[in-house]
Parts: structure tokens; sequence; C-alpha cells
């Protein structure tokens, strides 16, 4: 089985994303020779004898700033004619369940993950043909957030999940969260799986579901509930 989608990740910390990628989906998506993972030593694209990745930023201010050579000396050497490469900096778009199913479609990915008090400019105005952000907040460096979005690409590949409609019926599949799930007891402390779960009547559990996606995503998200009711409307239109 030829491998669907490689996933090379650039950072200066690789020893980090060992224990995250040798577990559970991850684990299985790589064995199964579905996806392969790699990471790259950003120090290892330095000239000089301490491996030096960032410097002071000009016009003054705090912190360093990760420099772009480095960079520009670790893409070139991974890039293919098909690679696409990602920037992770709080600057970027917001990462989605609509970008993570774009970037499942892809055959070569290489994420940047920056450091200190960011990255240069030119990494992400002149390398990167994307630049993403998993939440409006700070973190230390991306090598989270490069996990979060490899994640949720790898289980959107062809034949990583074991139940493939478990992908578009989960939360944020289009717009909405996800309903709730119950398993078994029937009775757990007093709490009771609603009666219609266990009726069998599966056409009325359909439409339980959906309305119980509508009330949580409008109370929890409004924002998505809202870009749902602009889907459905454009959804309309066009059967118009």
């Amino acid at each position: 089985m030829n491998i669907c989608l490689n996933i090379d990740i650039v950072t200066i910390f690789p020893e980090v994303f060992y224990g995250p990628f040798s577990e559970s989906i991850m684990k299985r998506a790589v064995e199964k020779g579905l996806v392969g993972i790699n990471t790259v030593d950003l120090r290892n694209f330095t000239d000089d004898r301490h491996r030096t990745v960032d410097d002071r930023p000009y016009g003054g201010g705090p912190g360093m700033l990760m420099k772009p050579e480095p960079f520009y000396k670790a893409v070139d050497s991974l890039r293919r004619k098909d690679t696409k490469v990602l920037l992770m900096s709080p600057e970027g778009e917001m990462f989605t369940q609509a970008i993570a199913r774009e970037l499942a479609d892809e055959t070569h990915i290489v994420i940047l993950c920056g450091h200190y008090e960011g990255v240069d400019e030119r990494v992400g105005s002149g390398l990167a043909d994307r630049i993403l952000t998993i939440g409006d907040y700070v973190m230390t460096n991306g090598n989270i957030a490069a996990m979060a979005v490899v994640d949720s690409v790898v289980r959107l590949v062809p034949g990583v999940l074991g139940c493939e409609s478990s992908k578009t019926e989960e939360s944020h599949s289009a717009f909405l969260l996800e309903y709730p799930q119950f398993t078994r007891p029937e009775v757990f402390k007093g709490m009771k799986v609603p009666e219609l779960l266990l009726s069998g009547d599966h056409g009325k559990i359909r439409e339980w579901r959906l309305s119980q996606s509508l009330e949580i995503t409008r109370k929890r998200r409004p924002d998505l509930f809202e870009k749902y009711g602009k889907w459905m409307k454009n959804s309309k239109d066009v059967l118009k």
C-alpha cells in the first residue's frame, strides 16, 4: 500500500513529537503505511558551531526572533513538486475542520514550528503556502499546534479510521457540534439514557440527534450556529 500523505515537521524540539505520534490512531496510520510522519531538527540547517537559529529583532523589542535562513534551507531539502508548506503562528488563519479536510487531500506537507518571540516575517511571506493558528492565544512554540493539526488531518486520510462514517458524523463536520451519546449502563448515578435511543426507531433517533446538535451548537458556539444557518441557506439557494 502506497503512503497517502507524508508529513515533515521542522522544529528545534523533534523529541517532543515521539510520544503523541507513537500511540493510538497516529501509530496505526503509520504502521499501516498510510501516513509517513517525520521530524526534522531545524538546527541541522545552521552554519555556525553554536547551531544558532535566533537573533535580536531589528528595531528593538523583547526576546529573540527565529532567523529565516535555517527554515529556507530545511524546506529546500524537503521540497517536492507536490509540497504544501505550513507555518504555525498566532498571526495565522484559524485552523478548522474544513482546512483539515483540504490538507488530508495533499500528498506532502511540511509544517514549520516557531519558538522564542516568533519567526522572521520572510518565512511566512516568502516560504509558507499557508499560516495557521489553532486558537486566539499564544503558546511557547508551534509544536503542540502542529500536533493538533497533524492529528486532525491524519484521521481524515482514507483508511486510517476503522469506521469511515464517523468522519462525517462528528463535531464540526457541517458547522454543528456533535449530539450527546450514551453507552451502557442504561442508568448511572440516577442519570438515564433517553428512552428514544432505546426505541430502535432510527428515523426518530436521527431527528433527535439533529435537534440536539442544533441546540448544543446554538448555546455553546453561536458563531458556528450562524455559519450553519448561512450554509443551509446557500444550499437551499443552489437547489432552487
